[in-house]
């Protein structure tokens, strides 16, 4: 299915390597701060994290970055389609090429976390999945230059990825604020991880998120989450 259909958008996957995933998501749905007024989406693939960002922060102004040009044009014309057209941006660049004179008040991403590992056979969808060994330093230390005092960084991670970043992340004077862990079912250890990281330092919130309750049946946490954005809720 090339276009899958929400509540107040569409997205089209035509081209992307990445199509909509569980990961992306539940970081569109849970990645949270106070008051956004700039936001910024790393690795935006068809822009439905940025799609979702737009509906829940209806002030907020949405910028996204996307290196792979098919991906970023498929996210453009998703962006052009929607209600929200006039708040978000779409740029084809790597993010260490990116530069903003403003900073960004929540900084959100479902980056390629497979560092070292087996790359793909399909070249497009390596990019997308996975990292170069200074993916992770580079990530955090751009993100960290373009956070606003009081931003939020947030990132959804495999549970070691997510413990090398906020070991990283601690180098730039960045804490750990808020950490999900994200679980198949209640009886499966921690699958991924959704992390956020703010400038200083500060108390850390954890909880656990269970997406099924039985074989292909969603919990209500999980219907609740996605209740404003799924047509099945």
């Amino acid at each position: 299915m090339s276009v899958f259909k929400f509540k107040q958008f569409e997205v089209d996957q035509t081209g992307c390597a990445m199509k909509i995933n569980t990961d992306g998501v539940l970081i569109g749905a849970m990645a949270n701060h106070h008051a956004p007024r700039r936001i910024l989406d790393i690795g935006t693939g068809t822009g439905v994290i940025a799609l979702m960002l737009a509906q829940r922060f209806p002030d907020a102004r949405i910028h996204a970055v996307e290196i792979d040009g098919e991906a970023a044009e498929t996210a453009g014309k998703n962006f052009q389609f929607s209600v929200f057209s006039g708040r978000l941006t779409i740029n084809h660049i790597a993010i260490e090429k990116y530069h903003s004179a403003e900073q960004f008040d929540l900084i959100v991403s479902n980056p390629p976390f497979f560092v070292n590992d087996l790359k793909n056979e399909e070249a497009r969808k390596g990019i997308a999945r996975h990292a170069g060994e200074d993916f992770f330093r580079i990530l955090i230390e751009k993100s960290n230059s373009l956070l606003a005092d009081d931003g939020e960084i947030w990132l959804v991670l495999p549970v070691k990825q997510a413990n090398d970043v906020i070991a990283i992340a601690s180098q730039y004077d960045l804490s750990i604020t808020e950490r999900i862990n994200l679980h198949s079912d209640k009886n499966k250890p921690a699958f991924r991880q959704i992390i956020s990281l703010k400038k200083g330092e500060t108390i850390l919130k954890e909880s656990d998120f269970n997406i099924y309750q039985s074989l292909k049946q969603h919990t209500q946490e999980y219907k609740l989450l996605l209740k404003d954005f799924f047509l099945a809720y």
